[in-house]
């Protein structure tokens, strides 16, 4: 069998390259059985393979991967080439799309097929993953590689939600036009690859380890219509993101154990590390108390009519969200109206993303909310915080997606459309703080989009007069355009060192006679250099300095990958077997 990659003549028997070590089949979407490239329906199940015609737009990757990630997957290709990489595998397929088929014209009902593996494809992408590979009624996509992400499980579960949502709206189309039903179902398991090769048509040829790719085929067949199934691997990673029901351990053929399955069903109560954190318990909060202050001390100004910017600027994991959660959860805060905001970093290309949060916060709209609801709800609190307010109603609305399709303001051009919106949200603010003091939070300006960016920094212009104090957090790669204004003050944490560590260490570990060596450990390579462990060899190396404090408190609590998965509420181990019903 000659291999696509490096085209050496492998023997009939082989599954791997003996020179590259590419696999030499491929994966049965529906069963999860091996084929030989050269196959064209699944020697165990009979599903195709590879139905997509040369021509179709889906052929390659290059084809349908917009310009943006296509550039990210090249940059990264010589870095990840030979690598293991975790990552979150997703297989997704129209349910029962050969009766499609049967008894009608093949290129009509393609063309219905097609916007489903655009809405598939869409929602991958969404979620900054790549589709490596197009099958004629489904996808398969990697989040995690080539592309690089820590969340890339929590990505998977939001994208396999995101397409049941935009297929769903489809399929009522289809079947009210056309009479016929569509559905899809999605599989997840998160493990480890080995990253072989990335062409120049974006399609990457990987190693499996373990049962990674398998164990989604499985998921993705198991599913009923209309559901993501993933395994107790992914939810690991995306636990407290995503909402889910246990349904039981499934039989998975080629494994000894059964598997235990979970739906998602939606998104979590946590939309950051720390919330997820949260969940399970912080540890005791140390060695900021100056920080701290200094936040309150800026809250106290800004309540005597002298608006603040605080900014908090530290590298990633060092604390900044975990300083903002304890300054919110604290009893200065009592006659203050805190609104919270957090950015992700798979957002930025959504326009106002954390201004919609905010004002979600603000009106208390959740995702249940009829349209109707939300338009009585925030014109009623406009109009009574103050009636001048009135013009102000149509560009919130538009930002909560609930403004009438035929209102004039969708109409503006793009220019005026952002000055009435801009407008709209400052002036809202700021005529809440002459009811009372407002904090109005913003972490990770550097995800933020640059609609959003350009708002918060009239707000701080405009807040100098206000009882507005304005918390923003970044990272020190980011360049904060309002640096230069009177009112702003930043606010710099750097990592934990000498007696604060050895104190977050206590707080952490404990205080058991056996830790000492590892607490020594964990110091020194804090400061740049690690001695050796008891027991192995080797001196003192430079590696690199830890940064990551606050993300400490989660990772050293967490089982490692391929441990079981705790199970999350409501999971019993008394639920029957097989998929959800």
């Amino acid at each position: 069998m000659k291999c696509p990659g490096c085209q050496h003549e492998n023997s009939a028997e082989a599954k791997f390259c003996q020179q590259c070590s590419a696999p030499l089949g491929q994966t049965c979407a529906n069963c999860g059985g091996q084929a030989s490239f050269a196959a064209k329906f699944c020697p165990q199940c009979g599903h195709p393979l590879t139905d997509i015609a040369e021509g179709s737009r889906f052929a390659s990757p290059k084809n349908y991967t917009p310009q943006h990630l296509a550039d990210k997957i090249l940059t990264a290709r010589t870095a990840v080439g030979g690598e293991r990489k975790q990552v979150t595998v997703l297989f997704a397929d129209i349910k029962g799309s050969m009766e499609f088929f049967a008894d009608r014209d093949p290129e009509a009902t393609q063309k219905l097929l097609d916007p489903v593996l655009e809405h598939m494809i869409e929602a991958v992408h969404r979620y900054e993953g790549t589709v490596n590979r197009v099958m004629g009624d489904g996808i398969m996509a990697l989040f995690g590689a080539p592309i690089a992400h820590e969340d890339h499980a929590v990505r998977a579960c939001y994208a396999g939600l995101r397409m049941q949502e935009t297929v769903t709206r489809y399929a009522d189309e289809v079947q009210r036009s056309h009479g016929m039903p569509v559905t899809i179902r999605v599989g997840l398991n998160s493990g480890e690859i080995v990253v072989c090769a990335i062409g120049n048509n974006l399609h990457m040829d990987y190693t499996v380890v373990g049962q990674t790719v398998n164990l989604a085929a499985r998921m993705e067949a198991t599913a009923r219509p209309g559901s993501v199934l993933t395994t107790a691997n992914t939810l690991h990673l995306a636990e407290g993101y995503v909402a889910v029901k246990p349904c039981g351990p499934v039989l998975v053929k080629g494994l000894a154990l059964p598997v235990q399955v979970y739906e998602v069903t939606g998104a979590g109560a946590a939309r950051t590390r720390l919330q997820a954190a949260a969940g399970r318990g912080l540890t005791r909060f140390v060695s900021r108390d100056i920080e701290l202050e200094q936040l309150h001390r800026a809250q106290q100004l800004a309540g005597h009519g002298r608006g603040q910017v605080m900014a908090i600027v530290g590298e990633a994991g060092v604390g900044k969200s975990r300083l903002v959660h304890e300054f919110i959860h604290s009893h200065h805060d009592a006659d203050c109206l805190i609104l919270e905001s957090n950015s992700v970093s798979y957002a930025q290309a959504t326009p106002y993303l954390p201004i919609i949060e905010l004002l979600r916060n603000y009106f208390r709209i959740n995702i249940h909310d009829s349209t109707r609801s939300i338009r009585d709800e925030v014109t009623g609190k406009i109009l009574a915080l103050d009636s001048s307010l009135q013009d102000a109603i149509p560009p919130v609305l538009d930002l909560l997606d609930a403004l009438d399709g035929e209102h004039s303001f969708r109409s503006l051009d793009p220019l005026q459309h952002r000055q009435y919106t801009y407008q709209a949200v400052i002036r809202l603010l700021l005529s809440e703080t002459r009811v009372q003091p407002v904090a109005a939070i913003f972490e990770d300006l550097h995800w933020n989009d640059s609609l959003s960016i350009g708002l918060l920094n009239e707000l701080a212009i405009r807040a100098q007069d206000s009882r507005l104090l304005l918390i923003v957090s970044y990272r020190p790669e980011y360049r904060d355009e309002c640096r230069n204004q009177p009112n702003y003050h930043q606010l710099r944490l750097d990592s934990l060192a000498g007696e604060s560590l050895a104190e977050f260490l206590q707080a952490l570990m404990g205080s058991d006679p056996s830790l000492p060596t590892l607490k020594s450990f964990l110091v020194a390579r804090a400061s740049g250099c690690a001695p050796p462990v008891p027991g192995s060899p080797g001196g003192n190396a430079p590696v690199k300095p830890l940064t990551q404090r606050a993300r400490s408190v989660t990772q050293l609590n967490t089982p490692p990958i391929g441990a079981k998965a705790p199970q999350p509420s409501g999971a019993t181990s008394s639920h029957p077997p097989g998929p959800c019903r």
